[in-house]
């Protein structure tokens, strides 16, 4: 019996050919400004710039801070994503469209809309104010700043996780007699594991890149609410760190960009199953 001949190798697809043009420029447009700003970068004084006082305060407020905007974002947002996920249609998309307005909306517009909120002629500012509570340009702004602009990233993970897992496992185990919690500690939060690790991962990305609602809500003090953004920003108008500086925090901000995705790309089970 002969072997049969390989036949001829099929298309990926047929897009036409004069559509890599555009691609490529498209591409291009993406990618040369982060090469020129590699370009800038001096690497012999790489670790001075990034382990300087001024850059180490503006780091370490970052990440402290985006921790915890991200653990506020965990234990809010997992919820509100199960109640999505688990709503009827017309429910689901009336929370999602609410949900995704902050990702739409000019980062600006969420800082005014926070100070107009929690400022002191604000809806809870003067209420606060008579506890002896002050959230504007103080540490606390900047983790509402970030869990504002960072809670729609991992709430839109997770609820997607969900959908795509569908509710037969879960009415399966309440047939065979499980409560409600049971069900959401032993079915729902471990199929939406892989949503959870990206929403979470992504969701401190946002937050530690943030900058116009911080810079409105929370203001621009070294220290204080000066961020790794906020630096760079104050640095290229000629105050604060240095450029380089400036320059060595926006590679370290890039380089986490990356490990961001190649985190997310990673988590990639190659199936789902329920835990015993």
């Amino acid at each position: 019996m002969s072997a049969r001949r390989p036949g001829p190798r099929q298309p990926a697809g047929f897009v036409p050919r004069i559509l890599v043009l555009p691609a490529v420029v498209a591409l291009a447009l993406l990618l040369v400004p982060l090469v020129a700003l590699v370009a800038r970068v001096q690497w012999s004084s790489l670790v001075a710039d990034v382990t300087s006082p001024q850059a180490l305060s503006a780091l370490g407020l970052s990440l402290s801070t985006g921790i915890v905007a991200t653990g506020v974002c965990t234990i809010l947002g997992i919820p509100l994503a199960i109640v999505i996920a688990r709503s009827s249609a017309r429910t689901a998309g009336l929370l999602r469209a609410l949900v995704t307005v902050p990702l739409v909306l000019p980062p600006m517009v969420g800082g005014v809309a926070l100070l107009y909120l929690f400022g002191r002629t604000g809806w809870l500012g003067g209420v606060l104010a008579d506890l002896g509570i002050r959230l504007p340009f103080s540490t606390p702004a900047v983790v509402i700043a970030q869990t504002f602009v960072a809670l729609p990233f991992l709430v839109l993970a997770v609820e997607g996780s969900l959908r795509a897992t569908g509710v037969g496992y879960e009415q399966a185990a309440a047939g065979l007699g499980a409560g409600r919690w049971t069900i959401l500690r032993r079915i729902t939060l471990p199929l939406a594991a892989p949503g959870i690790v990206a929403g979470v991962v992504l969701c401190f990305a946002r937050a530690i890149g943030e900058f116009g609602a911080t810079a409105l809500f929370a203001g621009n003090a070294p220290g204080v609410t000066q961020t790794m953004p906020l630096a760079i920003y104050t640095a290229f108008n000629g105050a604060g760190v240095t450029q380089g500086t400036a320059i060595a925090l926006s590679l370290l901000l890039l380089f986490t960009a990356v490990g961001v995705l190649l985190l997310v790309r990673a988590w990639r089970p190659t199936g789902q199953g329920v835990p015993s």
